[in-house]
Protein backbone atom coordinates (compact mmCIF):
# COMPACT_ATOMS: atom_id res chain seq x y z
CA UNK A 1 0.00 0.00 0.00
CA UNK A 2 1.37 3.39 -1.08
CA UNK A 3 0.68 6.16 1.62
CA UNK A 4 2.02 9.94 0.22
CA UNK A 5 2.70 12.50 3.04
CA UNK A 6 0.49 14.93 1.60
CA UNK A 7 -2.09 15.15 -1.21
CA UNK A 8 -4.23 18.40 -1.93
CA UNK A 9 -8.14 18.06 -1.52
CA UNK A 10 -9.45 19.62 -5.44
CA UNK A 11 -12.96 19.30 -6.05
CA UNK A 12 -14.89 19.73 -9.27
CA UNK A 13 -15.98 23.49 -7.98
CA UNK A 14 -11.96 23.91 -7.81
CA UNK A 15 -11.70 22.86 -11.56
CA UNK A 16 -14.58 24.71 -12.49
CA UNK A 17 -13.74 28.11 -10.81
CA UNK A 18 -10.18 28.10 -12.68
CA UNK A 19 -11.74 27.16 -15.96
CA UNK A 20 -13.82 30.07 -15.36
CA UNK A 21 -10.99 32.14 -14.74
CA UNK A 22 -9.60 31.15 -18.25
CA UNK A 23 -12.41 32.12 -20.72
CA UNK A 24 -11.68 35.73 -19.74
CA UNK A 25 -9.52 37.94 -20.68
CA UNK A 26 -8.08 39.00 -17.23
CA UNK A 27 -5.27 36.66 -15.72
CA UNK A 28 -3.90 39.03 -13.28
CA UNK A 29 -4.93 41.81 -10.94
CA UNK A 30 -8.73 41.26 -11.58
CA UNK A 31 -11.88 40.68 -9.51
CA UNK A 32 -10.91 37.21 -8.25
CA UNK A 33 -8.21 38.80 -6.55
CA UNK A 34 -10.34 41.38 -4.71
CA UNK A 35 -12.66 38.66 -3.56
CA UNK A 36 -9.52 36.58 -2.52
CA UNK A 37 -8.52 39.38 -0.62
CA UNK A 38 -11.66 39.61 1.33
CA UNK A 39 -12.34 36.12 1.82
CA UNK A 40 -9.13 36.08 3.74
CA UNK A 41 -9.60 38.92 5.74
CA UNK A 42 -12.91 37.99 7.28
CA UNK A 43 -11.06 34.46 7.99
CA UNK A 44 -8.99 36.98 9.85
CA UNK A 45 -11.02 39.79 11.34
CA UNK A 46 -9.08 42.24 9.66
CA UNK A 47 -9.30 45.56 7.66
CA UNK A 48 -7.41 44.38 5.02
CA UNK A 49 -5.80 41.60 2.72
CA UNK A 50 -2.83 41.58 0.26
CA UNK A 51 -2.80 38.35 -1.71
CA UNK A 52 1.00 37.56 -2.95
CA UNK A 53 2.67 34.44 -4.33
CA UNK A 54 4.09 32.98 -1.49
CA UNK A 55 3.96 33.28 2.48
CA UNK A 56 7.66 33.71 2.02
CA UNK A 57 7.06 36.84 -0.34
CA UNK A 58 4.14 38.26 2.55
CA UNK A 59 6.67 37.84 5.01
CA UNK A 60 8.96 39.57 3.57
CA UNK A 61 6.79 42.63 2.39
CA UNK A 62 6.06 42.37 6.01
CA UNK A 63 9.69 43.21 7.15
CA UNK A 64 10.37 45.94 4.69
CA UNK A 65 6.85 47.73 5.93
CA UNK A 66 8.29 47.93 9.13
CA UNK A 67 11.01 49.19 7.99
CA UNK A 68 13.49 46.28 9.42
CA UNK A 69 16.92 47.12 8.18
CA UNK A 70 20.88 46.62 8.68
CA UNK A 71 21.34 45.34 12.00
CA UNK A 72 17.94 45.71 13.52
CA UNK A 73 17.61 42.20 15.35
CA UNK A 74 14.22 40.45 15.63
CA UNK A 75 13.48 37.70 17.72
CA UNK A 76 11.96 34.67 16.17
CA UNK A 77 11.90 30.59 16.42
CA UNK A 78 14.63 28.47 15.52
CA UNK A 79 12.00 25.59 14.98
CA UNK A 80 10.39 26.44 12.07
CA UNK A 81 10.82 26.37 8.36
CA UNK A 82 13.48 28.69 6.82
CA UNK A 83 11.38 31.21 5.16
CA UNK A 84 10.69 32.91 8.61
CA UNK A 85 14.27 33.43 9.27
CA UNK A 86 15.46 34.40 5.57
CA UNK A 87 12.84 37.32 4.81
CA UNK A 88 14.54 39.10 7.70
CA UNK A 89 17.88 38.61 6.11
CA UNK A 90 17.10 39.70 2.90
CA UNK A 91 16.56 43.09 4.46
CA UNK A 92 19.91 42.26 6.30
CA UNK A 93 17.99 42.02 9.24
CA UNK A 94 19.42 39.86 12.29
CA UNK A 95 17.34 36.81 13.57
CA UNK A 96 17.58 36.15 17.29
CA UNK A 97 16.64 33.24 18.15
CA UNK A 98 15.00 32.24 21.63
CA UNK A 99 14.20 28.63 22.20
CA UNK A 100 10.97 26.64 22.11
CA UNK A 101 8.48 25.42 24.56
CA UNK A 102 8.66 21.20 24.48
CA UNK A 103 5.02 20.78 24.59
CA UNK A 104 3.65 23.58 22.09
CA UNK A 105 7.21 23.56 20.32
CA UNK A 106 6.44 27.10 19.92
CA UNK A 107 8.40 30.02 20.82
CA UNK A 108 9.06 30.41 24.32
CA UNK A 109 7.90 33.77 25.91
CA UNK A 110 10.35 33.61 29.06
CA UNK A 111 13.48 33.17 26.14
CA UNK A 112 12.16 36.03 24.20
CA UNK A 113 12.24 38.12 27.38
CA UNK A 114 16.03 37.21 27.79
CA UNK A 115 16.98 37.65 24.10
CA UNK A 116 16.16 41.61 23.96
CA UNK A 117 18.71 44.12 23.06
CA UNK A 118 18.98 47.52 22.23
CA UNK A 119 19.12 46.64 18.79
CA UNK A 120 16.12 44.49 18.88
CA UNK A 121 13.16 45.80 16.96
CA UNK A 122 10.56 43.23 16.66
CA UNK A 123 9.63 39.53 17.24
CA UNK A 124 8.57 37.22 14.90
CA UNK A 125 6.25 34.70 16.11
CA UNK A 126 5.32 31.11 14.49
CA UNK A 127 2.38 29.50 14.75
CA UNK A 128 4.17 25.75 14.42
CA UNK A 129 1.93 23.06 12.45
CA UNK A 130 -1.34 25.02 13.19
CA UNK A 131 -0.91 25.36 17.33
CA UNK A 132 -0.86 29.27 18.14
CA UNK A 133 1.92 30.42 20.51
CA UNK A 134 1.13 32.23 23.54
CA UNK A 135 0.12 35.50 22.04
CA UNK A 136 -0.63 37.68 24.68
CA UNK A 137 2.72 37.54 26.54
CA UNK A 138 4.35 37.82 23.59
CA UNK A 139 1.77 40.89 23.06
CA UNK A 140 3.26 42.30 26.73
CA UNK A 141 6.49 41.88 26.11
CA UNK A 142 6.43 43.51 22.91
CA UNK A 143 4.42 46.51 24.17
CA UNK A 144 6.71 46.88 27.31
CA UNK A 145 9.46 47.18 24.94
CA UNK A 146 8.24 49.30 21.80
CA UNK A 147 8.59 46.34 19.55
CA UNK A 148 6.58 45.21 16.63
CA UNK A 149 4.77 42.09 16.15
CA UNK A 150 5.16 39.62 13.08
CA UNK A 151 2.70 36.62 12.91
CA UNK A 152 3.79 33.90 11.14
CA UNK A 153 0.28 32.31 10.30
CA UNK A 154 1.71 30.06 7.04
CA UNK A 155 0.75 26.65 8.94
CA UNK A 156 -2.12 28.16 10.91
CA UNK A 157 -5.59 29.20 9.02
CA UNK A 158 -8.75 29.07 10.89
CA UNK A 159 -6.86 28.42 14.23
CA UNK A 160 -7.85 30.56 17.10
CA UNK A 161 -5.70 31.77 20.53
CA UNK A 162 -8.14 32.29 23.45
CA UNK A 163 -10.88 32.20 20.39
CA UNK A 164 -9.47 35.04 18.82
CA UNK A 165 -8.46 33.92 14.83
CA UNK A 166 -4.68 33.48 13.49
CA UNK A 167 -4.22 36.16 11.50
CA UNK A 168 -5.74 38.90 14.29
CA UNK A 169 -2.45 38.32 17.03
CA UNK A 170 0.27 40.78 16.06
CA UNK A 171 0.78 44.13 13.56
CA UNK A 172 0.32 42.25 10.22
CA UNK A 173 -0.09 37.84 9.82
CA UNK A 174 0.80 36.21 6.49
CA UNK A 175 -1.69 33.12 5.74
CA UNK A 176 -0.16 30.77 2.90
CA UNK A 177 -1.31 27.75 0.32
CA UNK A 178 1.17 25.68 -0.99
CA UNK A 179 -0.30 22.26 -2.02
CA UNK A 180 0.44 20.80 1.59
CA UNK A 181 -1.49 22.94 3.64
CA UNK A 182 -4.51 23.43 5.11
CA UNK A 183 -6.41 24.97 1.60
CA UNK A 184 -4.46 25.59 -1.32
CA UNK A 185 -3.77 27.94 -4.48
CA UNK A 186 -0.91 25.99 -5.77
CA UNK A 187 1.22 28.99 -4.80
CA UNK A 188 0.10 31.85 -2.83
CA UNK A 189 -0.32 33.75 0.49
CA UNK A 190 -2.37 36.73 2.04
CA UNK A 191 -1.04 39.56 4.15
CA UNK A 192 -3.39 40.26 6.83
CA UNK A 193 -3.14 43.33 8.98
CA UNK A 194 -5.56 46.45 10.58
CA UNK A 195 -2.63 48.56 10.24
CA UNK A 196 -3.15 51.01 7.19
CA UNK A 197 0.32 52.40 6.41
CA UNK A 198 2.03 48.61 6.80
CA UNK A 199 -1.44 47.22 4.06
CA UNK A 200 -0.70 50.40 1.64
CA UNK A 201 2.96 49.50 1.79
CA UNK A 202 2.59 45.97 1.09
CA UNK A 203 0.27 46.51 -1.58
CA UNK A 204 2.81 49.02 -3.52
CA UNK A 205 5.74 46.79 -3.41
CA UNK A 206 4.08 43.16 -4.40
CA UNK A 207 3.24 45.33 -7.65
CA UNK A 208 6.82 46.60 -8.35
CA UNK A 209 6.44 49.47 -6.05
CA UNK A 210 3.28 51.39 -7.94
CA UNK A 211 1.10 53.41 -6.22
CA UNK A 212 -2.35 53.87 -5.54
CA UNK A 213 -3.38 56.02 -7.84
CA UNK A 214 -1.93 53.02 -10.64
CA UNK A 215 -0.63 55.44 -13.19
CA UNK A 216 1.17 53.55 -15.68
CA UNK A 217 4.18 52.71 -15.43
CA UNK A 218 5.07 55.06 -12.23
CA UNK A 219 6.67 53.14 -9.69
CA UNK A 220 7.05 55.16 -6.25
CA UNK A 221 9.29 53.24 -4.19
CA UNK A 222 11.22 50.16 -4.54
CA UNK A 223 9.28 46.86 -5.16
CA UNK A 224 8.71 43.27 -6.25
CA UNK A 225 6.70 41.28 -8.42
CA UNK A 226 4.84 39.57 -5.96
CA UNK A 227 1.73 39.47 -7.48
CA UNK A 228 -0.98 36.29 -6.87
CA UNK A 229 -2.74 35.57 -10.37
CA UNK A 230 -6.50 35.71 -11.24
CA UNK A 231 -6.22 31.54 -11.50
CA UNK A 232 -4.77 30.96 -8.28
CA UNK A 233 -6.89 33.58 -6.36
CA UNK A 234 -10.32 32.17 -7.39
CA UNK A 235 -8.81 28.18 -6.70
CA UNK A 236 -8.71 30.47 -3.42
CA UNK A 237 -12.06 31.97 -3.03
CA UNK A 238 -13.23 28.19 -4.18
CA UNK A 239 -11.56 26.33 -1.70
CA UNK A 240 -11.90 28.72 1.47
CA UNK A 241 -15.87 28.39 0.61
CA UNK A 242 -15.40 24.86 1.90
CA UNK A 243 -12.62 26.13 4.55
CA UNK A 244 -14.76 25.12 7.51
CA UNK A 245 -15.24 21.59 6.32
CA UNK A 246 -11.69 20.95 5.32
CA UNK A 247 -10.40 22.14 8.73
CA UNK A 248 -13.39 19.58 10.31
CA UNK A 249 -12.32 16.87 7.82
CA UNK A 250 -8.39 17.16 9.27
CA UNK A 251 -9.83 17.43 12.63
CA UNK A 252 -11.40 13.83 12.25
CA UNK A 253 -8.28 12.65 10.85
CA UNK A 254 -6.17 13.90 13.85
CA UNK A 255 -8.65 12.62 16.10
CA UNK A 256 -7.92 8.92 14.30
CA UNK A 257 -4.24 8.98 14.36
CA UNK A 258 -4.86 10.21 18.31
CA UNK A 259 -6.72 6.62 18.75
CA UNK A 260 -5.12 4.81 16.23
CA UNK A 261 -1.61 5.46 17.95
CA UNK A 262 -2.36 5.99 21.66
CA UNK A 263 -0.84 3.30 23.88
CA UNK A 264 1.96 2.52 21.48
CA UNK A 265 4.84 2.56 23.66
CA UNK A 266 7.76 5.17 23.19
CA UNK A 267 5.57 7.47 20.56
CA UNK A 268 4.04 10.59 21.93
CA UNK A 269 1.40 12.62 20.12
CA UNK A 270 1.07 16.09 19.58
CA UNK A 271 0.08 17.99 22.54
CA UNK A 272 -3.16 20.70 22.32
CA UNK A 273 -2.81 23.52 25.21
CA UNK A 274 -5.95 24.97 26.83
CA UNK A 275 -5.71 28.29 24.72
CA UNK A 276 -5.53 26.88 21.74
CA UNK A 277 -7.98 25.53 18.64
CA UNK A 278 -5.45 23.74 16.25
CA UNK A 279 -5.66 24.12 12.50
CA UNK A 280 -4.08 20.67 11.28
CA UNK A 281 -1.55 21.20 8.79
CA UNK A 282 0.62 18.03 9.82
CA UNK A 283 0.19 15.34 11.87
CA UNK A 284 3.46 15.19 13.70
CA UNK A 285 4.73 12.52 16.59
CA UNK A 286 7.75 12.05 18.76
CA UNK A 287 9.66 9.32 19.38
CA UNK A 288 11.25 7.98 23.13
CA UNK A 289 14.83 8.74 23.83
CA UNK A 290 16.98 5.93 22.45
CA UNK A 291 14.78 5.16 19.60
CA UNK A 292 16.43 5.86 16.29
CA UNK A 293 14.26 8.13 14.58
CA UNK A 294 16.20 7.97 11.25
CA UNK A 295 15.50 3.89 11.16
CA UNK A 296 12.22 4.45 11.74
CA UNK A 297 11.45 6.79 8.80
CA UNK A 298 13.25 4.40 6.82
CA UNK A 299 11.30 1.36 7.40
CA UNK A 300 8.39 3.77 6.77
CA UNK A 301 9.69 4.91 3.53
CA UNK A 302 10.67 0.78 2.48
CA UNK A 303 7.21 0.05 3.05
CA UNK A 304 5.66 3.26 0.63
CA UNK A 305 4.81 5.49 3.82
CA UNK A 306 5.69 9.22 2.96
CA UNK A 307 7.12 11.04 6.17
CA UNK A 308 9.59 13.40 6.82
CA UNK A 309 11.78 15.33 10.01
CA UNK A 310 9.60 18.68 11.00
CA UNK A 311 11.68 20.57 11.39
CA UNK A 312 15.60 20.57 11.16
CA UNK A 313 16.37 23.52 13.20
CA UNK A 314 17.31 26.75 11.48
CA UNK A 315 20.61 27.80 13.52
CA UNK A 316 22.03 24.38 12.44
CA UNK A 317 21.11 24.70 8.27
CA UNK A 318 24.47 25.31 7.08
CA UNK A 319 24.54 28.57 6.09
CA UNK A 320 23.28 29.88 9.50
CA UNK A 321 25.97 28.06 10.85
CA UNK A 322 28.30 29.73 8.46
CA UNK A 323 27.18 33.41 8.97
CA UNK A 324 26.52 33.26 12.51
CA UNK A 325 28.53 30.49 13.77
CA UNK A 326 25.94 28.59 15.48
CA UNK A 327 26.59 25.06 16.88
CA UNK A 328 24.88 22.04 18.55
CA UNK A 329 23.79 23.03 21.92
CA UNK A 330 22.86 26.08 21.09
CA UNK A 331 18.91 25.64 21.71
CA UNK A 332 18.91 22.16 23.36
CA UNK A 333 15.13 21.91 23.72
CA UNK A 334 14.87 23.02 20.04
CA UNK A 335 17.70 20.57 19.27
CA UNK A 336 16.18 17.60 21.41
CA UNK A 337 12.64 18.07 19.84
CA UNK A 338 13.91 17.83 15.93
CA UNK A 339 16.00 14.63 16.44
CA UNK A 340 12.54 12.86 17.58
CA UNK A 341 9.69 14.27 15.17
CA UNK A 342 8.01 12.54 12.17
CA UNK A 343 5.70 13.96 10.23
CA UNK A 344 3.19 11.17 9.24
CA UNK A 345 0.98 10.82 6.16
CA UNK A 346 -2.27 13.45 6.52
CA UNK A 347 -4.55 15.10 4.17
CA UNK A 348 -7.89 15.09 3.98
CA UNK A 349 -9.16 12.01 2.48
CA UNK A 350 -6.72 9.45 3.92
CA UNK A 351 -8.92 6.21 5.34
CA UNK A 352 -8.84 4.68 7.79
CA UNK A 353 -6.88 1.39 5.75
CA UNK A 354 -4.61 4.13 5.37
CA UNK A 355 -3.77 4.82 8.77
CA UNK A 356 -4.36 1.05 10.06
CA UNK A 357 -1.21 0.76 7.72
CA UNK A 358 0.79 3.61 8.63
CA UNK A 359 0.08 2.43 12.75
CA UNK A 360 1.18 -1.42 11.94
CA UNK A 361 4.10 -0.21 9.89
CA UNK A 362 5.18 2.23 12.68
CA UNK A 363 4.50 0.05 16.04
CA UNK A 364 6.50 -2.64 13.98
CA UNK A 365 9.38 -0.59 13.39
CA UNK A 366 9.94 0.73 17.07
CA UNK A 367 9.43 -3.11 18.19
CA UNK A 368 12.31 -3.66 15.69
CA UNK A 369 14.65 -1.34 17.93
CA UNK A 370 13.07 -2.93 21.39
Amino acid sequence: MKVPLSAPDISKDDISAVMSVLQTNQLSIGPKLIEFEKVMTDWAGQKHGIAVNSGTSGLHLIVRAMDLKDGDEVITTPFSFIASSNCLLFERAVPVFADIEPDTLNIDPSAIERAITPKTKAILAVHAFGHPADMDPIREIAQRHSLRVIEDSCEAIGAQYKGRPAGSLGDAGVFAFYPNKQMTTGEGGVIVTDDDEIAALCRSMRNQGRGEGDRWLFHERLGYNYRLDELSCALGVSQAARLEEILAMRTDVAQRYHQRLAGIDGVSLPFTADYAKISWFIYVIRLAAGIDRDKVMQALTDNDIGCRPYFTPIHLQPFFREMFGYKDGDFPVTEQVAKSTIALPFYNRITDEQIDYVADMLEKAIRQQR
